[in-house]
Protein backbone atom coordinates (compact mmCIF):
# COMPACT_ATOMS: atom_id res chain seq x y z
CA UNK A 1 0.00 0.00 0.00
CA UNK A 2 1.54 3.37 -0.55
CA UNK A 3 2.33 5.58 1.45
CA UNK A 4 0.01 8.69 1.79
CA UNK A 5 1.76 11.90 0.50
CA UNK A 6 0.70 15.67 1.77
CA UNK A 7 -1.05 17.82 -0.51
CA UNK A 8 1.31 19.91 -1.96
CA UNK A 9 -1.51 22.31 -2.55
CA UNK A 10 -2.48 22.18 0.83
CA UNK A 11 0.10 24.55 2.64
CA UNK A 12 -0.12 27.34 0.52
CA UNK A 13 -3.49 26.94 0.85
CA UNK A 14 -3.88 26.88 4.37
CA UNK A 15 -1.53 30.10 5.11
CA UNK A 16 -4.12 32.58 3.09
CA UNK A 17 -6.84 31.14 5.02
CA UNK A 18 -4.56 32.08 8.27
CA UNK A 19 -4.02 35.32 7.24
CA UNK A 20 -7.03 36.27 6.58
CA UNK A 21 -8.90 34.43 9.59
CA UNK A 22 -6.31 36.93 11.56
CA UNK A 23 -7.49 40.29 9.64
CA UNK A 24 -10.89 39.21 9.35
CA UNK A 25 -11.92 40.97 12.60
CA UNK A 26 -9.81 43.81 11.70
CA UNK A 27 -11.24 44.19 8.32
CA UNK A 28 -14.60 44.16 9.69
CA UNK A 29 -13.77 46.84 12.08
CA UNK A 30 -12.70 49.42 9.54
CA UNK A 31 -15.93 48.65 7.16
CA UNK A 32 -17.81 49.33 10.65
CA UNK A 33 -15.47 52.81 10.71
CA UNK A 34 -16.34 53.32 6.88
CA UNK A 35 -20.13 52.89 7.46
CA UNK A 36 -20.12 55.34 10.42
CA UNK A 37 -18.15 57.90 8.11
CA UNK A 38 -20.81 57.32 5.42
CA UNK A 39 -24.22 57.61 6.78
CA UNK A 40 -22.96 60.58 8.63
CA UNK A 41 -23.11 59.00 11.94
CA UNK A 42 -19.90 61.03 13.56
CA UNK A 43 -22.14 64.34 13.21
CA UNK A 44 -23.87 63.55 16.17
CA UNK A 45 -20.77 63.03 18.13
CA UNK A 46 -20.52 66.79 18.73
CA UNK A 47 -21.06 69.85 21.47
CA UNK A 48 -23.79 71.25 19.41
CA UNK A 49 -25.43 67.53 18.76
CA UNK A 50 -25.61 67.49 22.41
CA UNK A 51 -26.98 70.89 23.26
CA UNK A 52 -29.81 70.50 20.20
CA UNK A 53 -31.20 67.04 21.69
CA UNK A 54 -30.92 67.55 25.71
CA UNK A 55 -34.31 67.29 26.51
CA UNK A 56 -34.54 64.19 24.02
CA UNK A 57 -31.61 62.64 25.92
CA UNK A 58 -32.88 63.95 29.34
CA UNK A 59 -36.28 62.15 28.69
CA UNK A 60 -34.84 58.85 27.50
CA UNK A 61 -33.26 58.49 30.99
CA UNK A 62 -35.97 59.86 33.30
CA UNK A 63 -38.32 57.09 31.39
CA UNK A 64 -36.08 54.27 30.76
CA UNK A 65 -33.64 54.45 33.34
CA UNK A 66 -31.19 51.76 33.00
CA UNK A 67 -32.19 50.56 29.44
CA UNK A 68 -30.52 54.28 28.69
CA UNK A 69 -27.69 53.35 30.76
CA UNK A 70 -26.79 50.54 28.93
CA UNK A 71 -27.05 51.94 25.70
CA UNK A 72 -24.86 54.05 26.84
CA UNK A 73 -22.31 52.10 27.78
CA UNK A 74 -22.78 50.25 24.23
CA UNK A 75 -22.19 53.24 22.24
CA UNK A 76 -19.67 54.77 23.86
CA UNK A 77 -17.89 51.11 23.74
CA UNK A 78 -18.52 51.30 19.93
CA UNK A 79 -16.58 54.61 19.52
CA UNK A 80 -14.12 53.50 21.25
CA UNK A 81 -12.90 50.53 19.10
CA UNK A 82 -13.77 52.35 16.19
CA UNK A 83 -11.41 55.06 17.44
CA UNK A 84 -13.66 57.66 16.37
CA UNK A 85 -13.29 61.01 17.26
CA UNK A 86 -15.84 61.30 20.06
CA UNK A 87 -14.67 59.97 23.61
CA UNK A 88 -14.60 63.39 24.92
CA UNK A 89 -18.11 64.26 23.77
CA UNK A 90 -19.27 61.05 25.15
CA UNK A 91 -18.02 61.69 28.50
CA UNK A 92 -18.82 64.91 28.41
CA UNK A 93 -22.56 63.93 27.75
CA UNK A 94 -22.42 60.52 30.30
CA UNK A 95 -21.93 63.27 32.89
CA UNK A 96 -25.00 65.37 31.74
CA UNK A 97 -27.72 62.44 31.23
CA UNK A 98 -26.64 60.53 34.49
CA UNK A 99 -24.91 62.62 37.04
CA UNK A 100 -21.03 63.35 37.96
CA UNK A 101 -21.23 59.63 39.76
CA UNK A 102 -22.84 57.14 37.48
CA UNK A 103 -21.40 58.93 34.45
CA UNK A 104 -17.93 58.26 35.76
CA UNK A 105 -19.07 54.63 36.35
CA UNK A 106 -20.47 54.08 32.98
CA UNK A 107 -18.11 55.76 31.02
CA UNK A 108 -15.73 53.47 32.51
CA UNK A 109 -17.34 50.25 31.74
CA UNK A 110 -18.07 51.97 28.17
CA UNK A 111 -14.35 53.00 27.53
CA UNK A 112 -13.03 49.94 28.90
CA UNK A 113 -14.85 46.93 26.99
CA UNK A 114 -14.72 49.16 23.44
CA UNK A 115 -10.22 49.11 24.53
CA UNK A 116 -9.92 45.99 25.52
CA UNK A 117 -12.08 45.13 22.37
CA UNK A 118 -9.62 46.92 19.83
CA UNK A 119 -6.87 45.62 21.98
CA UNK A 120 -7.85 42.02 20.87
CA UNK A 121 -8.13 43.15 17.54
CA UNK A 122 -4.70 44.45 17.27
CA UNK A 123 -2.91 41.56 19.19
CA UNK A 124 -4.71 39.27 16.92
CA UNK A 125 -4.45 41.41 13.50
CA UNK A 126 -0.87 42.37 14.78
CA UNK A 127 0.89 41.26 17.39
CA UNK A 128 2.49 38.18 16.03
CA UNK A 129 3.02 39.79 12.66
CA UNK A 130 4.90 42.94 13.94
CA UNK A 131 7.21 41.08 16.74
CA UNK A 132 7.99 38.61 13.71
CA UNK A 133 9.35 41.51 11.45
CA UNK A 134 11.40 44.12 14.38
CA UNK A 135 14.23 42.02 15.35
CA UNK A 136 15.14 42.11 18.70
CA UNK A 137 14.94 45.19 19.82
CA UNK A 138 11.06 44.33 20.27
CA UNK A 139 11.44 41.64 22.06
CA UNK A 140 13.85 44.00 24.78
CA UNK A 141 11.22 46.53 24.51
CA UNK A 142 8.73 44.24 25.03
CA UNK A 143 10.18 42.54 27.87
CA UNK A 144 11.07 46.04 29.92
CA UNK A 145 7.33 47.24 28.96
CA UNK A 146 5.74 43.63 30.46
CA UNK A 147 7.67 44.04 33.55
CA UNK A 148 6.07 47.57 34.85
CA UNK A 149 3.22 47.17 32.73
CA UNK A 150 0.82 47.84 35.08
CA UNK A 151 2.45 51.17 36.06
CA UNK A 152 3.43 52.07 32.86
CA UNK A 153 -0.46 52.05 31.66
CA UNK A 154 -2.00 53.89 34.40
CA UNK A 155 0.80 56.55 33.64
CA UNK A 156 -0.20 56.59 29.82
CA UNK A 157 -3.84 56.52 30.75
CA UNK A 158 -3.36 59.19 34.00
CA UNK A 159 -1.39 61.64 31.31
CA UNK A 160 -3.72 63.12 28.56
CA UNK A 161 -0.74 63.33 26.44
CA UNK A 162 -1.50 60.55 24.29
CA UNK A 163 -3.83 59.55 21.93
CA UNK A 164 -6.64 56.84 23.64
CA UNK A 165 -6.81 54.97 20.50
CA UNK A 166 -3.13 54.81 20.15
CA UNK A 167 -2.59 53.31 23.95
CA UNK A 168 -5.15 50.25 23.00
CA UNK A 169 -2.88 49.39 20.45
CA UNK A 170 1.12 49.59 21.44
CA UNK A 171 0.33 47.45 24.49
CA UNK A 172 -1.24 44.64 22.63
CA UNK A 173 2.08 44.65 20.15
CA UNK A 174 4.01 44.61 23.39
CA UNK A 175 2.31 41.59 24.50
CA UNK A 176 1.09 43.08 27.82
CA UNK A 177 -1.61 40.40 29.53
CA UNK A 178 -4.97 40.86 28.84
CA UNK A 179 -5.78 41.08 32.67
CA UNK A 180 -3.34 43.94 33.33
CA UNK A 181 -4.97 45.62 29.93
CA UNK A 182 -8.43 45.92 31.63
CA UNK A 183 -7.19 46.48 35.10
CA UNK A 184 -5.03 49.57 34.11
CA UNK A 185 -7.26 50.99 31.42
CA UNK A 186 -10.31 50.81 33.89
CA UNK A 187 -8.05 52.27 37.02
CA UNK A 188 -5.92 54.91 34.70
CA UNK A 189 -8.78 56.48 33.23
CA UNK A 190 -11.33 56.91 36.61
CA UNK A 191 -9.40 60.50 37.77
CA UNK A 192 -9.45 62.59 34.18
CA UNK A 193 -13.27 60.38 33.17
CA UNK A 194 -14.63 62.19 36.47
CA UNK A 195 -13.50 65.52 35.78
CA UNK A 196 -15.13 65.59 32.61
CA UNK A 197 -18.10 63.81 33.88
CA UNK A 198 -18.24 66.75 36.51
CA UNK A 199 -17.97 69.20 34.08
CA UNK A 200 -21.18 67.55 31.93
CA UNK A 201 -23.14 67.43 34.86
CA UNK A 202 -22.84 71.73 34.86
CA UNK A 203 -23.58 71.84 31.16
CA UNK A 204 -26.99 72.65 32.00
CA UNK A 205 -26.31 75.99 33.35
CA UNK A 206 -24.28 76.36 30.25
CA UNK A 207 -26.79 75.92 27.99
CA UNK A 208 -29.02 78.28 29.27
CA UNK A 209 -27.13 80.76 29.51
CA UNK A 210 -25.67 80.12 25.77
CA UNK A 211 -22.37 80.73 26.29
CA UNK A 212 -18.97 78.92 24.41
CA UNK A 213 -17.76 75.67 25.76
CA UNK A 214 -14.21 74.41 25.48
CA UNK A 215 -12.41 71.61 26.80
CA UNK A 216 -9.68 73.52 27.75
CA UNK A 217 -12.04 75.72 30.53
CA UNK A 218 -11.93 71.49 31.80
CA UNK A 219 -8.32 70.76 31.20
CA UNK A 220 -6.43 73.57 33.39
CA UNK A 221 -3.31 73.69 34.64
CA UNK A 222 -4.03 72.84 38.05
CA UNK A 223 -6.16 69.73 37.15
CA UNK A 224 -3.04 68.65 34.66
CA UNK A 225 -0.83 69.17 37.40
CA UNK A 226 -2.80 67.05 40.01
CA UNK A 227 -3.03 64.20 36.57
CA UNK A 228 0.26 64.19 36.41
CA UNK A 229 1.15 63.93 40.37
CA UNK A 230 -1.16 60.83 39.98
CA UNK A 231 1.34 59.39 37.20
CA UNK A 232 4.59 60.16 38.95
CA UNK A 233 2.85 58.08 41.42
CA UNK A 234 2.02 55.38 39.67
CA UNK A 235 6.05 55.08 38.62
CA UNK A 236 6.95 54.38 42.45
CA UNK A 237 6.92 51.00 41.95
CA UNK A 238 9.36 51.44 38.51
CA UNK A 239 11.69 53.57 40.49
CA UNK A 240 11.54 51.31 43.51
CA UNK A 241 12.65 48.40 41.17
CA UNK A 242 15.18 49.58 39.75
CA UNK A 243 16.69 51.28 43.13
CA UNK A 244 16.92 47.27 44.39
CA UNK A 245 18.36 46.03 41.28
CA UNK A 246 21.27 48.44 41.42
CA UNK A 247 21.43 47.38 45.10
CA UNK A 248 21.67 43.65 44.42
CA UNK A 249 18.37 42.80 46.59
CA UNK A 250 15.84 41.00 45.04
CA UNK A 251 12.79 43.37 44.15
Amino acid sequence: MADSQPDPGEGKGAEPRALWKRLAPLAALAALVALVFALGLDRYLTFESLSANRALLLGWVAEYGAVAALAYIAVYAAVVAMSLPGAVFMTLAGGFMFGAALGTAYTVIGATTGATAIFLVARTALGDALRSRAGPWLARLEAGFRDNALSYLLVLRLIPLFPFWLINLVPAVLGVPLGIFVLGTAAGIVPGTFVFCLAGAGLGSVFDSGEAFSVGAVLTPTMIAALAGLAILALVPVVYKRVKARRGDPA
